[in-house]
């Protein structure tokens, strides 16, 4: 029997296996291969071990990621390539199993916290640098809050130290812990410590409770954790405002030593100290600048209104006000001899020109009005013939009734009536005696 029968009778024996389930530990973990995407790993037990091959699509299809030491339920079969003889398990199905499958839910729980914004360190809020008032959320029954208190009375014994006492492994410790969270910040404490010893990944799965996460993220004072070893990363901690490996450095990292206090604040008064005295002289510079140029400045000003004084008192009519008023006396004077000598011609050579004024146009109004004489007389001739009064001198007269009518005729009046004669000179007033139509 050649080498290939042999690999190829026992490739078919082991085919005949079937597809079967294997519980298992990870190790040697290889991949995904740059080039192919395949993992290569061992799968082992107390006793035993096999070789794994995880396609690309398998890998990909089961949402976590590989890594030493994971509990895995894998579903598969057996293979043995034809190339090497050598036995591999194909993997067909992945599941974490003990705490791989925990990673995989704590995992889950951090991204979608990280979506919504609660692992953003802008949220997360600053530490005060000097704190005197810590408040403290862990077991008052183990040997954390000696550690908190032993630690923070060594640093800083000016500390005043809060406990606010909880459950940190179990089922019901997140409830326990988020109670005692409200009742420290209730105290209003400079900032709270959330601290727990070391323990397994089981011991510390409380501290990845989101109810729990949630409440640190929006607890009203800033949260620091230290919660287990170094390596240890809950989903508190990515929460908090600050996280610390343990909780020895949680307490350190709030409560400077007093020594350094005391450095920090004789450091700040020596830089106070030369701060106020470049400010003292420069404040000093500013005020001798300024009253060297307040000195000019009002020199100045000053000589300025000497000049216009000494400007204003050479005037004559300052340094003389009398002379100014004689001067203007004798102007006056002189004005009135002119005037006095002037009228006299200056009428005369008015008064004869009116008069020659006047009989020109004596002389003219004559020549100009008597081509209207003739026409005026013509007129007057006419109206004097138009004249009702020229009418009236040849005898006869004008009746009116009392209402002041013209007559026309007879049969305007009757016997008795009143009547106003207009004669050609003068008035009289009749009586109607008699009436004849002829």
């Amino acid at each position: 029997m050649s080498v290939t029968e042999a690999v190829s009778r026992a490739n078919g024996a082991v085919s005949g296996l079937g597809s079967m389930v294997v519980l298992g530990e990870v190790s040697g973990f290889r991949g995904p291969n740059a080039r192919s995407g395949h993992c290569y790993f061992t799968l082992k037990d107390d006793q035993s071990s096999m070789s794994v091959i995880v396609w690309r699509g398998i890998y990909q299809a089961c949402g976590f990621t590989l890594k030493d030491g994971m509990s895995l339920l894998m579903t598969g079969s057996f293979d043995v390539y034809g190339a090497s003889g050598k036995l591999s398990f194909k993997a067909a199905s992945l599941r974490l199993q003990g705490e791989g499958l925990l990673r995989q839910r704590v995992a889950e729980l951090a991204r979608r916290l990280e979506r919504e914004g609660l692992m953003d360190p802008a949220r997360k809020r600053p530490i005060p640098p000097f704190c005197t008032r810590v408040a403290v959320v862990t077991s008052l029954s183990g040997s954390v809050i000696d550690d908190v208190k032993r630690t923070l009375a060594r640093r800083n014994p000016l500390v005043e130290i809060l406990a606010s006492n909880c459950s940190v492994q179990g089922d019901q410790a997140p409830a326990t812990i988020v109670r005692a969270l409200r009742r420290a910040a209730a105290a209003r404490p400079d900032v709270i410590l959330l601290v727990r010893g070391g323990g397994s990944f089981e011991d510390l799965m409380c501290f990845n409770d989101e109810t729990l996460a949630r409440a640190v993220a929006s607890c009203p004072v800033p949260v620091v954790t230290g919660i287990g070893h170094e390596p240890d990363t809950s989903i508190c901690d990515m929460v908090a405002d600050r996280r610390q490996s343990t909780p020895s450095t949680a307490a350190e990292s709030v409560a400077p030593p007093l020594d350094e206090l005391v450095s920090v604040i004789h450091e700040r008064e020596r830089r106070m100290r030369v701060t106020l005295e470049r400010w003292s002289r420069d404040v000093g510079a500013r005020l001798d600048a300024t009253d060297r140029l307040m000195r000019k400045d009002v020199r100045a000003s000053l000589d300025a209104r000497a000049a216009a004084v000494s400007a204003l008192a050479t005037r004559r009519c300052l340094a003389s006000p009398l002379a100014s008023l004689e001067g203007r006396e004798e102007s006056l004077s002189m004005t009135e001899e002119r005037l006095h000598a002037t009228l006299p011609r200056v009428l005369t050579r008015r008064r004869q020109d009116l008069e020659g004024r006047a009989l020109r146009l004596r002389s003219l109004s004559g020549r100009l009005l008597r081509p209207f004489d003739a026409q005026v007389v013509r007129a007057a001739s006419s109206l004097e013939a138009l004249s009702p009064l020229k009418v009236l001198s040849r005898g006869y007269a004008i009746v009116r009734d009392a209402r002041g009518r013209v007559v026309g005729g007879a049969d305007q009046l009757l016997v008795g009536d009143e009547v106003s004669l207009r004669l050609g000179r003068g008035s009289a007033t009749a009586v109607v005696r008699k009436l004849s139509q002829t």
